[in-house]
């Protein structure tokens, strides 16, 4: 079946991701409902957040030396022992958050190698399905975004149903399937071994190193990167924080607070859904610039300046929509430019270095709404926004991502 592989990563990509939204939830709740402990649960977050964003950065190396399936798989598999542990200590009455926060360190460190792969595979799936790059992104975006979705709904019924320890069983089972989907699923070749003819593997550092001056020497990529780095945060901070506190503040039901997120997701799945067919025809600087205002300032103020809830879900709806090209468009520019040879290294190294900034979030919004409050945090975060979406257009040869580039095949 000529498109396997990509209907099996897309699959993989909903399971495990679904799995974390699934998992971001339940284990915090289980913290909060066992300790009542918030600072115990900020510590437990930031126990997997950590690493996750180390484990992303370390392992491209071993990623193209061992092959981006084999390392999901084996990711995905032990995250499902380790997961398993949290309900088994509960059962025996032996749960302590001073042993969960180790489980869930671990948890983090195969989490980032496990993602890092899974991204690391796009081109060769795009390669061996004979499918456009952008359509392979859309159709990936789509189901991260679905999958984000889904494991924050269901996390809530779920939770509600069974409780947030049984809920750990459908994570674990979540991860099973993902292991499985990658397996048997996507056909794409391992690294071959070098002969003893070929000159041996440089050190695991310098091979790191590589990576990491490669990215450095791409202006395309070191603008996304700067850029991510911040609108990465600022949304972490509006989804965790900023958003909670508006809803709470202007007498609204917490039930309005899953309801304008979902707004924005859902339209974001229709937009992804719209990049992954039309996407490799569109003009990408104002597809991208747009997307990322509409993703960040455009929303932002929406909360802080509308007067009716109606209009707000209204420009959220339209924000949401812009917002779901980004993924498939940029991961195509990404990818186009990627050096084969050198995926695992570069996507790991691109990774870390949008998200590094996340754990600290949180802590922006709560410090910025006690010295202001909720509507001027919004405001400044939209200016933060915008400037960091348009200041890397000053970096020259960033808008070289404009120009397509034919799609290579791929050997490894």
């Amino acid at each position: 079946m000529k498109h396997r592989s990509l209907i099996a990563l897309a699959l993989a990509t909903v399971a495990s991701i679904g799995g974390t939204r699934l998992s971001a939830v339940a284990i915090p709740w289980l913290v909060l409902t066992t300790t009542n402990s918030p600072v115990l649960t900020g510590a437990v977050a930031m126990a997997e957040l950590l690493p996750y964003v180390a484990a992303q950065f370390l392992a491209g190396p071993y990623i193209d030396r061992l092959g981006a399936r084999r390392v999901a798989v084996v990711c995905d598999v032990i995250s499902v022992v380790l997961l398993m542990i949290i309900p088994v200590l509960f059962a025996l009455g032996i749960f302590s958050v001073w042993i969960l926060i180790p489980v869930v360190a671990v948890l983090g460190l195969l989490r980032g190698p496990s993602d890092t792969s899974k991204r690391a595979l796009v081109p060769q799936v795009a390669a061996v399905s004979d499918v456009p790059l952008e359509r392979v992104t859309g159709i990936l975006g789509t189901s991260d975004r679905l999958a984000g979705t889904l494991g924050f709904a269901g996390a809530g019924v779920l939770i509600a149903l069974v409780g947030p320890v049984a809920a750990l069983f459908i994570n674990a089972a979540t991860f099973l399937v993902s292991g499985l989907l990658l397996f048997f699923g996507v056909l794409v070749p391992n690294p071959e071994k070098p002969t003893e003819d070929e000159p041996k593997r440089p050190h695991y550092f310098a091979e790191l190193a590589s990576g990491i001056k490669t990215v450095a020497a791409s202006p395309v990529y070191l603008g996304f990167a700067a850029m991510m780095l911040v609108t990465n945060m600022l949304d972490s901070a509006y989804g965790s924080v900023m958003l909670a506190v508006w809803v709470r503040e202007h007498g609204f039901d917490v039930s309005w607070l899953g309801i304008i997120l979902a707004t924005f997701q859902i339209s974001a799945i229709l937009g992804a859904v719209v990049a992954s067919i039309y996407g490799q025809t569109l003009p990408r600087l104002p597809v991208v610039i747009g997307g990322f205002l509409c993703a960040g300032p455009i929303a932002f103020m929406a909360i802080a300046l509308s007067p009716s809830i109606w209009v707000t879900l209204a420009i959220l709806l339209c924000c949401g929509f812009s917002a779901g090209f980004l993924n498939p468009v940029v991961s195509a520019v990404l990818f186009e430019r990627i050096d084969r040879k050198k995926t695992g290294r570069m996507v790991g190294t691109f990774s870390a270095m949008t998200v590094v900034l996340l754990p600290f979030g949180g802590l922006y919004a709560g410090t910025l709404i006690e010295l202001t409050d909720i509507t001027t945090t919004l405001m400044i975060s939209a200016v933060i926004y915008g400037l960091a979406v348009l200041l890397p257009l000053l970096i020259p040869g960033f808008t070289e991502f404009a120009q397509r580039r034919p799609q290579t095949s791929t050997a490894s």
